[in-house]
């Protein structure tokens, strides 16, 4: 006898998962990442809150030594000019100073097949970490968390031009900078962590700011139109409140560096989150939760509250 599908779901999805990535293909697949330290691993699944019960592999370990081979944070998956490729931070163990961001490339038609190739470090102008590529009017631009400006500020987000999807050829430029009391808690002044979306003829640059073991862990926003010159400082305009933040009433707290998705069938925009489920909790209890989130009047994200661990929520439109 064929078991009912469920139709609400709880968070967290995952309950050890900082810096979530997912990322849903033409093939119908989630693909999902998360800080793991010492390995990069792969998830797959057609579902979005079952995503921890899908297939899952271990698609590149560190060496032994060197450069790339300590502190892999934050590791994201992208699509781009039919490959696919894996951008993610590590070091040798020392400081900040020695952080950067290194690619994988796979041409496989299935990232969990085949053979990730490495093609090193992208050739950033600062040490810094969360890499991200955005795909806009036939161009790759990358967007990182730099140590530019260090130590009057811990990170701030630049961007610039990719000739390749590991190599930049543009000038970096500065984006935002944390510069609002709610972007300094933890004792420290942050971005990091930009990802992006595009509707209504803009785009927006969503960051993470503040200590990411702080309570006040929180999300800003940059946006500007669709048709300007996305590495023009001046093209953007930053929202001097965060766009999402912690909810003392529903016990989460820190939410942030997030990923977004569609439900599986493209009706629904999703937002993908790491949270802290008590005050005081630290990075180390940070887990993996999703919900569903909706547009203004104005035309940009309402990403609502952080949802509580006893809400139910319905599963995605589509999830199968």
């Amino acid at each position: 006898m064929e078991t009912a599908r469920e139709t609400t779901f709880r968070n967290p999805i995952l309950a050890s998962g900082a810096d979530p990535w997912m990322y849903r293909h033409t093939d119908g697949n989630y693909y999902f990442m998360v800080t793991a330290g010492n390995r990069l691993e792969l998830f797959k699944s057609r579902s979005m809150n079952r995503i921890a019960e899908g297939e899952r592999k271990v698609v590149w370990l560190p060496p032994a030594s060197g450069m790339n081979s300590k502190n892999l944070w934050a590791p994201e998956i992208h699509y781009l000019k039919g490959k696919w490729y894996i951008y993610f931070t590590a070091n040798d163990g020392g400081g900040d100073d020695t952080r950067r961001i290194y690619v994988l490339e796979n041409e496989s038609d299935d990232p969990l097949d085949g053979q990730w190739i490495e093609r090193g470090a992208v050739n950033t102008e600062f040490a810094g970490l969360d890499g991200s590529v955005l795909e806009h009017q036939g161009k790759l631009i990358f967007m990182y968390a730099g140590y530019g400006h260090y130590p009057l500020y811990g990170s701030a987000i630049y961007a610039a031009e990719m000739g390749d999807p590991w190599t930049l050829k543009g000038k970096n430029v500065l984006l935002t900078k944390p510069e609002y009391e709610w972007e300094q808690q933890g004792g420290m002044a942050i971005n990091e962590g930009p990802c992006f979306l595009k509707r209504f003829g803009k785009v927006f640059l969503i960051y993470s700011a503040s200590t990411c073991w702080s309570d006040d862990y929180a999300l800003g926003m940059l946006s500007a139109p669709e048709h300007s010159d996305l590495l023009n400082p001046s093209s953007w305009s930053k929202s001097e409140t965060p766009v999402f933040r912690k909810s003392v009433k529903n016990g989460i707290f820190g939410p942030g560096h997030n990923s977004f998705t569609v439900s599986p069938d493209g009706t629904e925009d999703w937002i993908v989150y790491h949270a802290i489920p008590e005050s005081g909790g630290g990075s180390e209890k940070r887990s993996t939760h999703i919900q569903k989130f909706g547009w203004s009047e104005e035309g940009e994200p309402d990403f609502g509250v952080p949802a509580s661990l006893d809400t139910d929520l319905p599963v995605a439109s589509g999830d199968e």
